[in-house]
């Protein structure tokens, strides 16, 4: 694993004084007097007051001096050696690693002398630095200064495989039963196949007509629940939210982690959007996280000139490739209290992260994660891409709403979730294992005790637009909620003890109804075709129990379509958008693609269950002539994108 962050140029260090230095000047500025002007150091110094930061921070975040430098000058100005970590890297085991990351010292020990110290000091740390150098005349000469940067190359070099593949195992040692690595999906199908063929069996034996009518009964109260959901959510109005947090002094270090895996076409714009979140970019920290043998999107971060906010994180291809097993890998060099997602694709609204703030403060300190809700900016690229548009409407305006006002388990989105740090720790981070990683978090969130709440800021993303790419991702999104359901189904007392019955029954609904429905879809059609079919030919049905399934049968298709729709309406509406008669009409057939998904993921569940299908992006048209994010106020729904984005 490597950590990098481009250096950007350092300024002349004999630049004239033509300002008084502020009489209270703060300690940490001292080394850069007489070789920065006087007006930068004054500026530095009102800035980091305003922040509550260290004025040296403000110098590196605003580029006007690099980290290097800056460790050279504060070493020159104490005293001290500088540390050539790069040519005499320490030994040191993944704990002392992990310390380091968090602390920013390495203890040096050897036998029988006095402890030596490497420090990686800035702002508040360096300012504490100088107090114990002040009151210790004897550790001038025990300690080596390291650019905080330096020190976080030199623990990923030394030790990120070992931090890696601790990662990798973290959660299936400390929580066996909630690790996808420890299901054997083959064996769990088989049995529940064996079980419901048998259930079958002799229900149609004992009682063909009533045996198939309890079926559809039990199925079609499945669909209907997670329907009526929707329906509620289209009745539900969203309040507002709280407005973004304006006192920038009060803003905690926020670490967004960013997975990008063959997404070189996707950087130049990702980094572009990340570049013009509305936060101190002194209290910003930035990981393009990648895996050390993507040669194309690392040769892509390093040919853009990245901020020194953001830096790339390199991981060894140890254990699965997959999004959470980065994430995990790359958790430990994040800095933050808070921690937020975002994919290769994502456009975020600039002021998303202190919207999440406020939302956080707001919700109280039992909100563990805040999602930002999703939007697809380029719908009219193909029929599909507008379907997926019409799907994330439904979904993240009119059904994830109402689940956070009542308190329900969410099955987060991927992306664009902000997590408290502590917390993300305590229940084991993301499962290597599960390849929809963000719905088995949330599920382990709420398991916990912990609430999510959903913002209306927005994050704009880009929608597979063909039917392939969108079908190999769609087969691995329900591969893993049947991952999710199996790891948390198997133990079905602890899951209720848990969540409550109320929240397990609506957990089911959520994510049992819509993967059942994809599955039993086809059955639903043929049902409705063998008997346009046959009362074409005049043969009339040979029992009440028949009329009965038939019947509902067709109410559950009815009902699915006409929630379908009912959703996408409401949920495109509050984005400022109409419904396509196109999409409304091609339903059934998506539908029958949804099938198909879902049948391709069963098989792969039993043959490759942590295999993780990569969507291609950078492929939408609309993004390659804009790449820009679109900004909305916090208090009222994203003005319309423009025409080309949906009609």
């Amino acid at each position: 694993m490597s950590a990098r962050a481009p250096e950007p140029a350092v300024v002349p260090l004999a630049a004239p004084v033509t300002v008084p230095l502020p009489r209270a000047l703060p300690p940490e500025l001292r080394p850069f007097v007489g070789h920065l002007p006087a007006e930068t150091l004054a500026a530095a110094a009102a800035r980091a007051r305003r922040l509550g930061v260290g004025a040296d921070e403000v110098l590196v975040a605003q580029g006007t001096v690099d980290s290097a430098t800056a460790a050279r000058l504060f070493a020159a100005h104490l005293g001290v050696a500088l540390a050539e970590l790069e040519t005499d890297p320490p030994a040191f085991d993944t704990a002392m690693a992990e310390a380091m990351l968090r602390t920013g010292v390495l203890l040096e020990a050897p036998a029988g002398l006095r402890p030596r110290y490497v420090v990686a000091a800035r702002g508040r740390e360096a300012r504490r630095l100088f107090r114990a150098l002040k009151a210790d005349g004897s550790l001038p000469g025990r300690l080596r200064l390291a650019p905080p940067e330096a020190l976080r190359r030199t623990v990923a070099r030394a030790a990120g495989p070992a931090m890696t593949a601790r990662a990798v195992t973290a959660l299936l040692q400390a929580r066996p039963l909630l690790s996808a690595a420890s299901l054997r999906p083959a064996r769990a199908l088989a049995v529940i196949a064996g079980a419901v063929a048998a259930l079958l069996a002799v229900l149609l034996a004992c009682a063909p007509g009533e045996g198939l009518l309890a079926t559809q009964m039990l199925l079609s109260l499945l669909f209907l629940s997670w329907i009526a959901l929707r329906f509620a959510g289209c009745l539900f109005q969203p309040p507002e939210d709280e407005p973004a947090l304006q006192d920038e002094r009060t803003l905690p270090l926020y670490s967004v982690l960013v997975p990008l895996y063959r997404e070189a076409a996707s950087v130049p714009g990702l980094v572009a959007a990340l570049s013009a979140l509305d936060y101190p970019p002194e209290k910003l920290d930035i990981k393009l996280v990648v895996e050390a043998d993507d040669a194309d999107t690392r040769a892509a971060i390093a040919a853009l000139r990245l901020p020194p906010h953001m830096e790339e994180v390199a991981v060894p291809a140890i254990g699965p490739r997959t999004k959470p097993k980065a994430l995990d890998a790359a958790l430990p060099f994040a800095r933050g209290s808070f921690v937020a997602i975002c994919d290769a694709e994502d456009l975020p609204e600039p002021d998303q992260l202190k919207r999440a703030l406020a939302a956080f403060r707001r919700g109280g300190p039992q909100v563990a994660c805040v999602q930002a809700r999703l939007a697809v900016d380029n719908g009219a690229d193909s029929l599909v891409a507008g379907h997926f548009a019409a799907e994330y409407a439904g979904q993240f305006d009119v059904l994830l709403p109402v689940l956070s006002a009542l308190g329900l388990p969410i099955l987060l989105g991927g992306t664009s979730n902000h997590f408290r740090r502590r917390v993300l720790e305590e229940v084991g981070g993301w499962d290597p294992f599960n390849v929809t990683e963000d719905a088995d978090l949330g599920i382990r969130l709420a398991r916990a005790g912990w609430q999510t709440r959903v913002i209306a800021s927005t994050t704009y993303e880009e929608a597979p637009v063909t039917v392939n790419a969108w079908l190999g991702q769609r087969t691995r999104w329900l591969k893993g909620w049947a991952q999710t359901l199996m790891v948390h189904g198997r133990r079905p007392r602890a899951l209720v003890r848990d969540l409550g019955p109320g929240a397990t029954l609506a957990l089911a609904v959520l994510a049992a109804g819509p993967f059942a429905a994809a599955l039993v879809h086809p059955l639903c059609v043929a049902v409705l075709a063998v008997d346009v079919v046959r009362g074409v030919a005049g043969v009339p049905c040979t029992s009440p129990a028949e009329v009965l399934a038939s019947a509902l049968a067709y109410a559950t298709l009815a009902a699915g379509y006409a929630g379908t729709v009912a959703t996408s309406i409401v949920g495109l509406r509050r984005r400022g958008f109409a419904m396509r008669w196109a999409i409304a009409l091609s339903i059934p057939a998506y539908w029958l693609l949804l099938s198909v998904a879902a049948w391709r993921a069963v098989v792969e569940l039993a043959r490759r269950p942590h295999f993780w299908r990569k969507t291609e992006h950078g492929l939408a048209r609309r993004r390659a002539a804009t790449g820009t994010p679109v900004r909305s106020s916090a208090s009222a729904p994203p003005p319309p994108r423009p025409a080309a984005a949906w009609n």
